[in-house]
């Protein structure tokens, strides 16, 4: 990416946005007590994002653009998750994002010397469970009812309704015994 893209007016009105987003977590979403999940989704819905009935974002989570953020009714943002959401990151309903995880939707093209930004979103299937300190990397995708254990780092796709676990993340079981009714195995 070359310095004249960097200073587009769309750039300049991101960072503003960033600024006054960060500013506004500063005051007055960060310093709210846990149980008011109610005003931090008024918050995140004032700077676009999508955020459904009863979802649980915790205030001390690090959110970069809230407009990139969706989170499906009573999903949760636990205590100190970092949602570095240049691009999109959509969180099914019910799903869980534990304490410390780095949900990371942006990187950089290392074979290009200038080493441009790159970006693809992260979707988060419904009742998926990530762990304590997981890492998601750009363009994942976990599937509905998939739990990624404690310290994983994900770099590929995980199907629905797999455990997966590890430095790649790799499926170690599935979660057949819980399917809810109705839900068809893939």
């Amino acid at each position: 990416m070359s310095t004249k893209m960097l200073r587009t007016p769309l750039r300049l009105s991101n960072r503003l946005a960033r600024t006054l987003w960060n500013l506004v977590w500063v005051l007055f979403y960060r310093p709210s007590p846990i149980f008011l999940h109610g005003w931090r989704r008024i918050l995140l819905r004032l700077f676009g994002a999508k955020i459904g009935q009863g979802a649980h974002p915790y205030p001390s989570v690090r959110i970069w653009a809230p407009w990139n953020l969706q989170m499906g009714n009573h999903s949760c943002l636990s205590h100190r998750v970092d949602c570095y959401c240049v691009d999109r990151i959509i969180l099914g309903a019910y799903s869980t994002v534990s304490q410390y995880s780095f949900l990371c939707t942006a990187s950089h093209d290392y074979t290009d010397i200038g080493m441009p930004l790159i970006t693809a979103p992260i979707t988060i299937g419904e009742r998926a469970w990530i762990a304590a300190d997981v890492f998601l990397a750009p363009g994942v995708t976990v599937g509905d009812g998939a739990v990624i254990t404690a310290r994983s780092s994900v770099f590929h796709d995980i199907d629905p309704w797999t455990v997966a676990a590890g430095n790649p993340a790799k499926p170690v079981r599935e979660r057949v015994s819980i399917r809810p009714q109705g839900i068809a195995r893939d």
